[in-house]
Order: structure tokens, then C-alpha cells, then sequence
């Protein structure tokens, strides 16, 4: 036989099967480097409409995580996405650089005992160290930016920025110096905002205490008796037996109702609905002698139970009857709510008593506990409260407690000096923080929706925020106070801005070697200059001034359109950016705000070094491909918790091998196609390819719509169904004899080529914000030069076609037809009678429309199918439709393969049909709809 094989038009491509994404990757992310890719994409894109995403910045600490990994893939997806859609889109990459964990590392390494300008140069280098580190696992991915330009929070420009935006706050009366509760961590000897506070069980003492009261006559008034005969106590229940020594009153809700009960050698106060359990706890028997709503009480001073000071009893709506015995001891320096029912009576910040330090001992003068710490004194109170007669029960418990989150230890609410933002004053006498920020909330759009209600109701909630903390890195509050009065110096917002000017020179430590009399001149000797250091949500909450107005003004534009952080950031970095942008702008710093999941495990589980369950990315990269990693933070629907494994991994690497594999086909089969000198106008394709062409239009209409809704998992969903079922599954199965039987340059192929030469088009670029590698490899394939990417064009225009629905239509006939015809010959060729499926003839029984659109197509409905022949027979119902398989009694061209009764025709060709001898040696065969 004769070898046609070099008569055919086979596919060639250098584009290879295999990615090996591993090892060719860096050489790619070398090459953008080497080309600076990412200048020529801004420099492509000047003029445009701007878009602005506002990176969030990582903390400058560790490797990065997986986490890590998807946030800021999401990000170079949207980035690419906004650019191929006609966005200028620059992208700032930033890094969080001050704060506690950072000095707390340094502490780990180094000692505690290092002197403050020593922990400042080593947190500053150590944190520019992972910047570097974190930078170029972040290029790995793919990630386009910035990279030799990005914001730090400690450099010096910010730091001064972030003064400037403190003083502007001031200036306009938002802050305010206060003693108030704030959780409070001894190992980091700092307050800790909300968001470094988690929850975890602890065993502690849960004691109930009597307190004697002090005017028995209006405790017998209240409860309408004619006098008491014996001595009178209300008990508390409380779990914190320390704060006992700083109580200072008692607690009860004006509208519970409250026994005096009988006991036998005294009275007790309970509230009545607890009273059976209270008695039981006690192992005692009572009778109730009267009983009054607790706003009757009010005012009562009651004996505290070892020092010589009076208890009065307060109302207070946050009491509750679920536990304990409906009475609540208040010591206001130590429970935020006892703060608010401590200052709504009237009482001052002087009368409150503060006696835990810093460092969670007791204050040496406390009587009895003095340098004890809390923790330790527990036992020595409950005895102590045992030793007067004062104790009814005590237990041990476990429940829930407030621990820090770097060092997992207990935390207290505890009273200092701080300074906070207010949410409810209003300086401008029009509206508070609250409500600009509420109203800031109703006018941003979410993504995904919940995102809404779950911040409105943070801000909603929300106490004053404490902005200082007492740390050594950190950027100062550059404040003087009058030694008598505590007052600001009456310059304050001046002399900020001299001290930003010198901290612009010299970084903040400029401040903290400050002598004050180089600013105060005279007056030094009447101020102290502070030391307190801005909580580090500041740093990041204030980059919309200081980045976005300051170190990078020409890559940004206020507001941003977008800030994207995981779910975790409404507490934390779209908060405190929302309040800072509201006190100092009256808005929110964005128009929309995107929140993505934590990554959990396969099975749902948190990621955990003792689970064993944890997915470092490096290594994802190193054995699969950054490209396996983007493809699958792509394909998750992100809006909720985000999984990842080895079989979620496999089932991903799939999906890149379809399009890949998709990819090489249409590389392969236009690799002799120059679109300029071969394309075939639309009104001359082929009517399958106007259709090919129909669904390409269809998919990126819906995928560009799903780009600008941030809807990534919906657009690989469209690309692997497009790749497998439209065209791996249906058009190029089809189009494989047109392209490789077909003369080469004969009107059959050019169509064909046309159509696969923008299907290509369309399928690189919409996969490039995904698929960042493999569709610049493939771009530099479609004949690109070295210096061409694909990022510096736009999505592909498609030509207009006039694709009527009636065609549509006809084509979704075809198909639903072929799936049951290629069934069909699948149950024959199981049974032997037939090999492949050109070997088989088809006749089709079909009725109404399903007959006209198959009669439609002739003798091209053979190459729909890929059988040798088929004919269409009409019936009148469909219950009269059927399909009938036979064997072709005919011979097979040796080159194209297909059964036909005209092979041997020609007598100089007899292996040859007669198509195929009229593509070689005549004027080629007449076909026009497939």
C-alpha cells in the first residue's frame, strides 16, 4: 500500500503535551523579569480607565503560607483580568511591618533585656529580611507588581505618613486619652486589640461571696419587713476570685425580682428565680421572707467582705438569671461593663481602684495580696473570703475564657491610661464615627453579599477604639502631656508635624531619641513626652493616606475600587481602614470590598502542623507547578471555606491537562495559518464553524461578565466544559478530517483555520489571568515576538456573525442526535460487528424538526457523525424514531480512512476514494456546511 501519510496535513506544534510546569516556570518568571514585563503592561495601559485593588498588606513575618497563596492569586487574577478587559490596573504589592509578633521574635531570639533602640534595629532588619523572603515566594506564583517598588510600612515616608494621618484625627477631634478596660495580655505587656483575643477553655475558681450589708433598716424597706432580725449578705457568683480586692460595687437588674431568704443564722439576697439552686449549691434550707424588683434596691451600700469600703448596689440591664445568683460584683477597672455602670452612676475615673500592674501583679501596698500575682492569689483570696466568713461555695470549673493569641495565655479586661477613636462623639456636632462608618458600610459593594451585614454589625457593636499600645516597635503617638494637668500641649497637631518631618528623615526612632526640649524649648520641664506606639491596625488601617495618598500616588487613585483579604478582615483590616477613612475623609478608602475563605484540609478540618494536614505552597510549586496552585484558588468557589488535598490537587491537574491538551490541538492545526493573508471572511466559513464560532462568543461573553463579577470558579467551569464537551467532545472531533484531508490552502481548511485561530485567540486570553504561564507560553506560539506578551493586549474581539437562533437551534439538534448515534455505535462495536466508527453506515429515523435539521446537513451529516455514510428517514412520530447501525460492505481509503463505494476509482489511485483523489489531484471536494 501506499504511503498517503505525508499527503495529510497533520498537526505540528512545539508546544509540547507535557507542561513541565516545575522546572520551566522560573525560566518564565526570569524572562518577565529580565523584560520587565510588568513596566511595559503600565506603559501599554496608560490612558486607560483607571482600576484600583488596594493590596492588603501580609505581615512581615514567617514563610508564607497557603493562605497567603491564594490571596494574593486572587488578586493577579483580578489585576490580569481588569488589564485584558481595557483597565489601567497597576497592582502596589505592600507588607505590614511593625507590631508586637515581630518584637516578639526578637524577644524569643535575642533576650527581653535589650535596651529599646537595639529591639528597633533588630525588629527593623529582621522584618525587612522576611519582606525579601516572602517577595520571591509571592513572584513564584506568577504574581505581576510592583516588586521593585512596593510600600512597607516601616519605611520612613509611611511611618511620618502615618503620623500625619493620626494628626489630621486629632485635629479634627476623634481622639481622645481615657481610662477604660481593654484586653490586656502580661507576656505582651500591651492592650490587644479585638482581633488578637481568642477563646479557649480554662479551669478556674468559681466562688460565691457574701457582702454584708452595711444599712440593714433599707434593705428591710425594700423588702417591706418590719426590721431584720438577723444579719443580711447578697452573694455574687463570680469565676475571677482576683478582681474580688478592686470591687467596688454590686450589680442588679432594676426589672428581676430578688428574695431575702431565712437561712437560719443570717438572711441572704438571691434572685428569686434562683433561689431552689442557689440553697442547694449552698446545702442549705431557707424560707422566703419577702421578695422586691431589684430597682427597689438601688443605692444600698453593702460591706465589702475583707476591707474596710462600701459596695452600693447599681442597676445594670446586662445581669442576667441563667446563672450564679442574679447579682453581679463590680469592679470597674476590671470588666467593661462594670466600667459603663461605674461612669453611669456618676462616679470618676480617679475613684476607680486599679490595683493589678501591668504585669498581672498586685501593687505592693494591696493589703493582704500585695506582689502576688493574680493567677497565683486565687487561692490565697478564696481563702482569705473562707477566713472572714464571706464564702458559700467554691469550685472549680471549666469554661471559656479569653486567652491572647500569640502567646495562648489568659488575658483581663484591665483599666489604663489609653488613648482611643470615639464611635460615639461627635466633634463636628453633625454625626459620630458610628454613623458615617454604618452609612460607609451601606454604600459599599460586597463580594460575596454577607460580607455586608457581618461588618455592619462589628461597627455596630463596637466599642471605642484603644489605638496605643506600650511597645517598643511600633510607630509613637508623638505626644506631650502637662505633668499637673495630663493635658494635650495646646501645639499638639503642630508639633506632629514637625516629628513627622523628622521621622521622614530618620524613621521613628527619630522620636524616641527626641529630646524634648528641641521642640518644647522651656516648656519641656512642664511635659512628659509619651512612649505609647500606635496599635498596628493603624499602620495598615491608614495606607489609603499614606500609601495610596503618599508613597505611591501615581500607581493608585482614591478611593481604591477594590480591597480583597480573607473573611477574617472585617474584624481586622477593612475595619480599622474603614474608621480611619471615615474619620478622616467622611468615607470609606473603597468602593468594594471581597472576602475569601480560610483553606481548610479536604475533609473541612483547620490546617494544622499536629494534624499533619498542612499544605505548604512551596512545595506544591516545587513537585506540581505555581500553575496547579492559581488553577486551583481559580476553580474554588471562594465565598466560603476553601479546600485543598491531594485528590483536590489531581482533579485539578486534569482540568489543566484538558485545556492544555485543547490548547496544543488548536496550536497545532493553525501553525501554517497566517490570519493575515489566510483568513476567510465569515460570510464564506463553513456553517459548523460560524456555529464553533457562535459558542466561542457565548463563552467569553459569560466569562468576561464573570471576571468583572470576581466569579472565577464559574469562568474554569466554562473552560473545562468548553475544552471536553464543545470542542474536544464535538467540534474537533469533527473538524479533524476537514483539517487533515482537505488541500491545504483550499477554502475547507482556511474556514476551519479561521474559526480555530480565534477560538485560540479567545481561549489564551481568557485563560491568562488564570492560567498566567501556560497562556504566555502559548501566546509566544501564536507567532508573538520575544518582547510581545499577552498581557499587553485585551480580551479578543470576535467577528460579528449573523447567527441566527434558528441555527442554533438546528446544531443543538445535531448534537443531541450524535450523542445518541455514537451510542449506538459503541453498543455495536462492543458486539464485534464493527472497529471504529467510520467502519459503520447510520440511518437515522427522526420526525418534525429533529428530520429537517438532519436532512440539512446531506451528505456533510457523515463527517458530523464520523461514520463512512448516513442517511436520514423520515417517520411520522417520534415513537417511530430509531437509529440503525450496520457494518459498510465497502472498502477503505488508505487515506482518510473512510468506507466509500467509490474507492478504487481511479485506476492510478485504487486505494484512494473519490474525495480524497479529488483533494490531491483534482479541483478538490465540495462540501460547505461541515
Amino acid at each position: 500500500m501506499a504511503d498517503y501519510k505525508p499527503t495529510l496535513n497533520m498537526p505540528d506544534t512545539p508546544f509540547p503535551m507535557r507542561g513541565d510546569l516545575p522546572k520551566r516556570e522560573p525560566g518564565w518568571v526570569q524572562q518577565w523579569q529580565q523584560k520587565n514585563l510588568y513596566q511595559k503592561i503600565r506603559k501599554a495601559s496608560a490612558g486607560r480607565p483607571r482600576f484600583i485593588l488596594h493590596d492588603g498588606p501580609p505581615y512581615a513575618n514567617g514563610n508564607i503560607h497557603i493562605g497567603h497563596a491564594l490571596n494574593k492569586i486572587l488578586k493577579d487574577i483580578i489585576i490580569r483580568s481588569k488589564t485584558l478587559a481595557g483597565f489601567d490596573a497597576p497592582y502596589v504589592p505592600g507588607w505590614d511591618c511593625h507590631g508586637l509578633p515581630i518584637e516578639h521574635k526578637i524577644e524569643v531570639t535575642h533576650g527581653k533585656k535589650l535596651l529599646a533602640d537595639k529591639v528597633r534595629e533588630l525588629c527593623r532588619s529582621y522584618a525587612a529580611e522576611q519582606v525579601e523572603g516572602q517577595k520571591q515566594d509571592f513572584i513564584r506564583l506568577g504574581v505581576l507588581g510592583e516588586w521593585d517598588n512596593p510600600y512597607r510600612t516601616m519605611d520612613f515616608g509611611n511611618e511620618a505618613g502615618e503620623i500625619r494621618a493620626l494628626g489630621t484625627m486629632v485635629k479634627k477631634g476623634w481622639v481622645f486619652k481615657g481610662l477604660k478596660p481593654v484586653n490586656w495580655c502580661f507576656d505582651c505587656g500591651s492592650a490587644l486589640a479585638e482581633a488578637e483575643v481568642e477563646y479557649e477553655d480554662k479551669k478556674s475558681d468559681a466562688i460565691d461571696v457574701a457582702f454584708r450589708c452595711a444599712e440593714p433598716e433599707l434593705l428591710s424597706i425594700a423588702f417591706r419587713q418590719d426590721g431584720l432580725s438577723k444579719p443580711a449578705y447578697a452573694v455574687i457568683w463570680t469565676t475571677t476570685p482576683w478582681t474580688i480586692p478592686a470591687n467596688q460595687a454590686l450589680n442588679i437588674h432594676p426589672e428581676v425580682k430578688y428574695a431575702l431568704v431565712d437561712v437560719g443564722d443570717k438572711l441572704l439576697v438571691l434572685a428569686a428565680d434562683l433561689v431552689k439552686d442557689c440553697l442547694k449549691r449552698y446545702k442549705l434550707h431557707g424560707e422566703v421572707l419577702g421578695e422586691a424588683e431589684g430597682a427597689r434596691l438601688c443605692g444600698i451600700p453593702f460591706q465589702h467582705p475583707f476591707y474596710e469600703r462600701l459596695s452600693p448596689v447599681y442597676m445594670a440591664d446586662y445581669v442576667g438569671v441563667d446563672t450564679g445568683t442574679g447579682i453581679v460584683h463590680c469592679a470597674p477597672a476590671y470588666g467593661a461593663d462594670d466600667f459603663t455602670i461605674w461612669r453611669a452612676n456618676g462616679r470618676s475615673f480617679d475613684e476607680i481602684l486599679s490595683p493589678v500592674q501591668g504585669n498581672g501583679v498586685y501593687v505592693p501596698s494591696l493589703e493582704f495580696f500585695g506582689g502576688q500575682f493574680i493567677w497565683k492569689a486565687n487561692p490565697n483570696i478564696v481563702a482569705k473570703l473562707e477566713e472572714v466568713g464571706a464564702l458559700l461555695k467554691h469550685e472549680v470549673i471549666t469554661h471559656s475564657y479569653m486567652h491572647c493569641w500569640r502567646h495562648k495565655t489568659p488575658i483581663i479586661y484591665r483599666a489604663t491610661a489609653q488613648w482611643f477613636v470615639g464611635m460615639d462623639n461627635k466633634p463636628d456636632g453633625t454625626t459620630s464615627l458610628r454613623e458615617r462608618a454604618l452609612q460607609a458600610v451601606e454604600d459599599t459593594e460586597f463580594f460575596p453579599a454577607w460580607g455586608k451585614p457581618r461588618l455592619h454589625a462589628m461597627i455596630a457593636n463596637r466599642p471605642d477604639w484603644c489605638i496605643s499600645r506600650q511597645r517598643n516597635w511600633g510607630v509613637p503617638i508623638p505626644f506631650f502631656l502637662h505633668k499637673e494637668t495630663g493635658d494635650l500641649h495646646p501645639r499638639t497637631v503642630e508639633l506632629m508635624e514637625e516629628v513627622a518631618q523628622r521621622v521622614e528623615r530618620e524613621g521613628i526612632e527619630a522620636w524616641f531619641r527626641l529630646d524634648a526640649a528641641d521642640l518644647l524649648g522651656d516648656e519641656a520641664a512642664q511635659y512628659d513626652k509619651i512612649s505609647d506606639t500606635l496599635d498596628v491596625w493603624f499602620d495598615s488601617g491608614t495606607t489609603h493616606a499614606h500609601v495610596m495618598r503618599g508613597s505611591h500616588p501615581d500607581q493608585h487613585g482614591y478611593p481604591a475600587d477594590l480591597y480583597l483579604e480573607g473573611s477574617d478582615q472585617h474584624r481586622g483590616w477593612f475595619h480599622s481602614s474603614l474608621l480611619t477613612g471615615c474619620t478622616i475623609d467622611g468615607r470609606a478608602p473603597y468602593k468594594a470590598l471581597l472576602t475569601h475563605g480560610f483553606v481548610v484540609d479536604a475533609n473541612g478540618r483547620k490546617m494544622s502542623k499536629s494534624l499533619g494536614n498542612t499544605v505548604v505552597p512551596q512545595e506544591v510549586t516545587d513537585k506540581l507547578g505555581a500553575e496547579i496552585l492559581r488553577l486551583w484558588a481559580a476553580s474554588t468557589d471562594y465565598s466560603g471555606e476553601v479546600s485543598i488535598g491531594k485528590e483536590i490537587l489531581d482533579r485539578v491537574i486534569e482540568v489543566y491537562r484538558r485545556v492544555r491538551n485543547t490548547l496544543r490541538f488548536l496550536l497545532a492545526n493553525t501553525a501554517d495559518f497566517d490570519p493575515a493573508t489566510d483568513a476567510l471572511p465569515v460570510e464564506d466559513w463553513f456553517e459548523i464553524d460560524r456555529y464553533a464560532l457562535g459558542l466561542t462568543r457565548q463563552l467569553a461573553s459569560n466569562a468576561e461578565a464573570d471576571y468583572a463579577k470576581y466569579e472565577f470558579h464559574r469562568i474554569v467551569q466554562a473552560l473545562q466544559l468548553f475544552c471536553s464537551e464543545d470542542l474536544g467532545g464535538f467540534y474537533l472531533d469533527i473538524l479533524k478530517d476537514r483539517l487533515y484531508t482537505s488541500a491545504t490552502k483550499s477554502d475547507a481548511r482556511r474556514s476551519a483555520q479561521t474559526a480555530l485561530w480565534h477560538i485560540s485567540q479567545t481561549l489564551v486570553k481568557l485563560m491568562a489571568p488564570i492560567l498566567s504561564f501556560t497562556a504566555e507560553e502559548a501566546w509566544g506560539v501564536m507567532g508573538g515576538n520575544a518582547e510581545d506578551s499577552v498581557m499587553l493586549h485585551s480580551f479578543h474581539k470576535l467577528p460579528e456573525i449573523a447567527l441566527d437562533e434558528a441555527l442554533t437551534t438546528r446544531w443543538a439538534a445535531v448534537r443531541a442526535v450524535r450523542a445518541e448515534v455514537m451510542k449506538e455505535i459503541e453498543t455495536v462495536r462492543t458486539s464485534g460487528q464493527v472497529g471504529s466508527s467510520l467502519q459503520a453506515e447510520v440511518t437515522v429515523h427522526a420526525s418534525g424538526a429533529k428530520y429537517d435539521a438532519l436532512a440539512a446537513l446531506g451528505d456533510d451529516l457523515r463527517f458530523v457523525f464520523i461514520t463512512s455514510a448516513v442517511s436520514v428517514s423520515k417517520v411520522e412520530t417520534e415513537a417511530d424514531e430509531k437509529i440503525v447501525v450496520t457494518p459498510s460492505s465497502h472498502q477503505k481509503c488508505g487515506r482518510c480512512w473512510h468506507y466509500r463505494a467509490d474507492v478504487g476509482r481511479n485506476a492510478d489511485h485504487p486505494e484512494l476514494c473519490g474525495r480524497c483523489d479529488d483533494n490531491l489531484h483534482g479541483a478538490g471536494e465540495t462540501r460547505s456546511l461541515a
